[in-house]
């Protein structure tokens, strides 16, 4: 039997979300998608938010918002939902500055929850998450290119950033020679995370970038390029988020290449165009020896800070806004009830 891993977007538990969820159950905050995410084997998440009640708003830079959650109602919620792993490399982990950040690390080890992308330091913020879904093995690596200011270095806190400007890749596996020094400390940074991962001999290595603008539907060449790179690399699925806005997939080797997952749970105003609200939960369908066979995109939709399954014409706009994007990358989909399948093979 294939073992089923979930992944989903932006997962925000701050300012509104939270204030709600301090008169609801724990688990309000999945609304109708909660039984679909205990169903799954293992869920990787990208934690948009620290939890902690300590801390002061960062101001050190201009930052317009700032995210945090209560850790005594969020915990508990992430473990009702069977959350596995939180990428944490993204632009909100020092919102609190590094109090607040440390709380986060110790609410997920505490609790069991694997984690990657923020630490106390870049070492600690290079090391893999690495869990188990049955006889399965995942190490998830997270990177950001967002925020260099949140940037971990070898005695402050924060994210694994990475410089990705204008990234080329060329057919030979090779980056071009003009990419400059922020190219070669990149791919420096990034093969000592894979190495790291790969030293726990994973069945599926897995690349989580917090990356990109927000409200942008399609990623740009150096994108592409970067994603297609790290496959090369090893990765076995590219996990990315940070635009709000879902944008096309791609096969690339037998490798699913999900550029931005969207949004998945938060308080944000919606635009009326882009719908923000709407998005997908992935589900990736791996063998017991880590490949990757199915992706299914089950839609989903926010409302009154919770995630749902998506209404009947939510979900019809979402596919045919999934076809529309991943068209480009010649991917194409079949269809089985709500969702959309994408089959996968090497």
């Amino acid at each position: 039997m294939p073992h089923h891993i979930g992944f989903t977007g932006d997962v925000m538990l701050g300012r509104l979300v939270d204030q709600r969820q301090r008169n609801r159950a724990v688990d309000a905050v999945w609304g109708s998608v909660l039984e679909r995410l205990r169903e799954l084997d293992g869920l990787v998440i990208n934690l948009e938010c620290v939890l902690s009640t300590r801390g002061q708003e960062w101001q050190r830079t201009h930052r317009p918002f700032h995210f945090r959650a209560d850790p005594d109602w969020a915990i508990p919620a992430l473990e009702r939902a069977g959350v596995d792993c939180c990428a944490l490399a993204n632009n909100h982990v020092l919102d609190y500055e590094a109090v607040a950040l440390r709380d986060t690390l110790e609410h997920l080890d505490a609790a069991g929850i694997a984690r990657s992308g923020a630490g106390k330091t870049i070492d600690e913020a290079l090391e893999p998450a690495v869990f188990s879904v049955g006889d399965l093995s995942v190490a998830v690596v997270s990177l950001t290119d967002n925020t260099p200011e949140y940037a971990a270095d070898e005695d402050s806190p924060g994210t694994a950033w990475i410089e990705l400007d204008d990234w080329r890749h060329d057919s030979s596996n090779r980056t071009a020679s003009d990419d400059g020094v922020e190219h070669e400390a990149t791919r420096q940074r990034v093969r000592e995370a894979l190495e790291r991962a790969h030293e726990s001999d994973p069945d599926l290595l897995v690349a989580s970038l917090h990356w990109g603008p927000n409200m942008v539907t399609e990623p740009p060449d150096s994108f592409q390029a970067f994603a297609r790179w790290l496959i090369d690399e090893g990765v076995d699925l590219l996990h990315g988020h940070s635009a709000h806005v879902f944008q096309g997939l791609e096969v690339y080797e037998g490798a699913p290449i999900i550029y931005d997952a969207g949004d998945f749970v938060d308080d944000y105003a919606v635009g009326p165009e882009l719908r923000n609200d709407r998005g997908f939960l992935f589900d990736l369908s791996v063998t017991s020896d880590g490949t990757p066979t199915e992706l299914r995109l089950h839609p989903t939709e926010i409302d009154d800070c919770a995630v749902h399954e998506a209404s009947q014409g939510a979900a019809e706009w979402s596919r045919e806004r999934m076809r529309e994007l991943s068209e480009p990358f010649e991917t194409e989909f079949d269809r089985d009830g709500d969702a959309l399948v994408l089959p996968i093979g090497r």
